[in-house]
C-alpha cells in the first residue's frame, strides 16, 4: 500500500474555499440566461409551447396505447376465464343429465327384457 499522499488531493478535513472569479462567472452566466429569455419573442413562444405539447402528446398516446391493451388483455382473460367455468360446469351438469337418462333408459328396457323373458 501507497502511504504517500498527493498534495493536490484535498482531504475530508481540509476546507475548500471558492475563488472570487467563480462569483463574478455565475453572476455573468444568470444575467447571460435573463437576457437571452428576454430577447424571445412571443412567437417563438408558442412555437416552443406548441412543439412540447405535440412531443408530451406523442409520447402519452404512445404510451396509452401499450396500457390500454395490457389492461384490456387482463380484463379479457378475467372474463374468458368466467365464462370458460360457467361453461365448463353447464357440459359436466348436462352430461351427467344425459348419463342420467341413458342409464335409466338401459335398465328400463332391460328390466322390460327380463319380464317378457319369463
Amino acid at each position: 500500500m501507497n502511504n504517500q499522499i498527493d498534495s493536490s488531493i484535498p482531504v475530508l478535513t481540509e476546507v475548500i474555499y471558492p475563488s472570487l472569479n467563480s462569483d463574478f462567472q455565475l453572476e455573468d452566466a444568470s444575467n447571460q440566461a435573463s437576457l437571452s429569455q428576454a430577447k424571445i419573442s412571443e412567437e417563438q413562444w408558442q412555437t416552443l409551447e406548441q412543439t412540447i405539447r405535440e412531443n408530451v402528446l406523442r409520447q402519452v398516446l404512445g404510451r396509452i396505447d401499450f396500457v390500454l391493451e395490457h389492461r384490456v388483455r387482463d380484463s379479457l382473460a378475467d372474463v374468458l376465464q368466467t365464462a370458460v367455468e360457467s361453461l365448463a360446469l353447464e357440459i359436466r351438469s348436462g352430461l351427467h343429465k344425459t348419463m342420467e337418462e341413458v342409464i335409466t333408459r338401459a335398465v328400463t328396457q332391460e328390466i322390460t327384457k327380463a319380464k317378457i323373458s319369463k
